[in-house]
């Protein structure tokens, strides 16, 4: 059975797809992230694809949609970019080929609006480091990301990242 494919850019309409995708690949492991609280996913979901100057791209696949690339453009004195807040994949589909094809068609994209590249974080100690490497990004050795928990008591307060 031959598959089609649909690149797009994504819109509001497209939210409960992508907040379903989204915890689909991120409640697995090795993220194990814990989305359990429907309306913190929807609200977290809207804040990062309806920011002022949001982009988000889907691929679908079947007319499913398969992967997302959530993000925004972003001025910077170096260029403007297309900072990607978060990327996945369908589980299903991971490790096929299809995340690296849809970062093929964002670049195009990105190229055809006149960016100057992509800007992304992820964990260095989860299989998405790998992958952004394979689809050529460079770490950035003076970028450092920091975080202070200021409420020791709450239940989804980042553990095990910083000596207390």
């Amino acid at each position: 059975m031959n598959s089609t494919e649909q690149f797009m850019v994504l819109d509001e309409t497209y939210l409960p797809q992508m907040a379903e995708l989204y915890k689909n690949a991120f409640e697995q492991e090795p993220w194990n992230d814990n989305w359990s609280n429907e309306e913190q996913l929807k609200e977290y979901i809207k804040e990062i694809s309806c920011s002022f100057n949001s982009l988000n791209f889907g691929l679908f696949i079947n007319d499913k949609l398969s992967a997302v690339s959530i993000g925004m453009i972003r001025h910077w004195w170096e260029g403007t970019n297309y900072n990607i807040e978060e990327f996945c994949v369908y589980p299903d589909l991971q490790s096929q080929g299809v995340g690296s094809r849809f970062m093929k068609m964002i670049e195009t994209d990105v190229l055809k609006r006149g960016l100057a590249g992509i800007f992304l974080q992820t964990d260095s100690d989860k299989p998405s480091y790998k992958f952004y490497q394979k689809n050529g990004f460079s770490e950035l050795d003076s970028h450092v990301s920091f975080y202070k928990r200021v409420n020791k008591q709450h239940p989804n307060s980042i553990t095990g990242l910083m000596n207390d």
